[in-house]
């Protein structure tokens, strides 16, 4: 579990294929590793990942085929940069919101442009995740929480303040980005229970997915 606060940003050190799926290497940044432990969990651009080794700069992590198909970790080559945040603990104010590090799909960027000292983004969510997207309500791009500003239909716009475009890799967005979202996990579960029991028997009809361009 995370809140989408980043804590620092790091680097792919070295991609290391192992029968068909990958091993990652990272290099932590000004990420605290003193106190990781073998099998601690790190959000590297908002994918729980596993700690498999570590020292006091770099850290490496499993990466499965599921993931790699899902998520933009199949791209990414040495130096790529990535935003990471450790697990939370019960000391931890939660100071984004609940993030489970499960991403959800791949969006993308279409526009970028200054608004004062901000950025404003538009970005487009899969079809399939666009209902869970609401106007003020969040989503994690990236294992970053932010506040979704407005939408329309599969699009989402955000407004991106000069502390967080300095602390994270949205920074470095431009058109045609491509990035992870995990969508409010509240939302996906309110959608569970307003279908209602009958949802749980097998072979129920499964919950329709928005359709058109």
């Amino acid at each position: 579990m995370f809140t989408g606060i980043v804590e620092a940003v790091g680097k792919v050190a070295d991609t290391q294929p192992r029968g068909g799926d990958l091993r990652l290497v990272i290099e932590a940044g000004t990420l605290a590793l003193a106190a990781v432990r073998l099998g601690d969990s790190i959000a590297v651009n908002g994918i729980c990942l596993t700690v498999v080794e570590f020292d006091t700069q770099r850290f490496a992590a499993d990466v499965s085929v599921e993931t790699l198909a899902h998520t933009t970790a199949g791209s990414w080559q040495v130096g790529t940069r990535v935003n990471l945040e450790q697990a939370l603990t019960p000391q931890h104010r939660l100071g984004g919101h609940i993030v489970s590090g499960h991403v959800d799909g791949v969006g993308e960027v279409l526009t970028r442009h200054g608004d004062a000292r901000s950025e404003r983004f538009r970005l487009r969510a899969p079809l399939a995740l666009a209902r869970y997207i609401a106007s003020k309500g969040s989503i994690t791009v990236d294992g970053t929480s932010l506040t979704v500003n407005a939408v329309d239909g599969a699009e989402f716009e955000l407004n991106i303040v000069p502390h967080t475009l300095a602390n994270t890799i949205i920074g470095g967005y431009r058109h045609g980005t491509r990035v992870n979202l995990e969508v409010d996990v509240i939302a996906r579960y309110l959608e569970r229970l307003l279908w209602g029991a009958s949802e749980g028997h097998p072979g129920a009809p499964p919950i329709p997915t928005p359709t058109g361009g």
